[in-house]
């Protein structure tokens, strides 16, 4: 690979982006609304980067991502990814993220304690949320607490976590409802 590019490949979902580096993949984007949107994002993320046939790597990387939003099975533990930049605690994160099997979740206090950094769920949740690797860093199998699907990071464009392990075959996780935020739970009374 010599210098950075990007390409737009079609999936199961819509149209994701995909760029890379000398190092690797530098960033995975979801699809946005439409596809201008998509494109837009990631000039905005990778703004060196020119529209290119993929390398070899690369290419296996889009045709994996692809499988699995298809709802297929693939492994993409071997895609190098560029952490350049990328902080040392994230890094941990994401590499712990990528051996979350598909079918299964963990949630960021359990991803916090496999790192021995059980003090650290809201650093997990960060890092989490700032996951440029979509799909291939599986930032949707890492849930918030009672394994409720919560927003995919800004960067995931318009997918959500629900609608991913939905894909994947996971079963439906609870949804939060209105009584869930605004009302406390109450222990019930022993009767009198």
């Amino acid at each position: 690979m010599a210098g950075r590019g990007y390409s737009i490949f079609d999936t199961g979902i819509g149209r994701c982006g995909i760029a890379w580096g000398d190092l690797g993949v530098m960033g995975v984007q979801l699809p946005e609304a439409r596809e201008i949107d998509t494109r837009r994002r990631l000039f905005q993320l990778f703004p060196d980067a020119r529209e290119l046939r993929p390398p070899e790597n690369v290419a296996i990387a889009i045709e994996g991502i692809a499988a699995l939003l298809r709802g297929g099975d693939s492994d993409l533990s071997d895609a190098a990814l560029d952490m350049t930049g990328i902080p040392a605690f994230n890094q941990r994160v994401y590499q712990l993220a990528r051996t979350v099997p598909r079918g299964e979740t963990r949630t960021y206090g359990e991803i916090a304690s496999a790192l021995r950094a059980s003090g650290a769920v809201y650093s997990v949740a960060q890092a989490i949320a700032r996951n440029p690797f979509m799909i291939i860093v599986p930032c949707h199998r890492v849930l918030e607490a009672g394994h409720y699907a919560d927003k995919i990071s800004p960067n995931g464009g318009a997918i959500s976590k629900r609608r991913l392990l939905s894909i994947e075959g996971t079963r439906p996780t609870a949804s939060k409802t209105l009584f869930d935020v605004l009302l406390p739970v109450a222990s019930p009374r022993p009767p009198t």
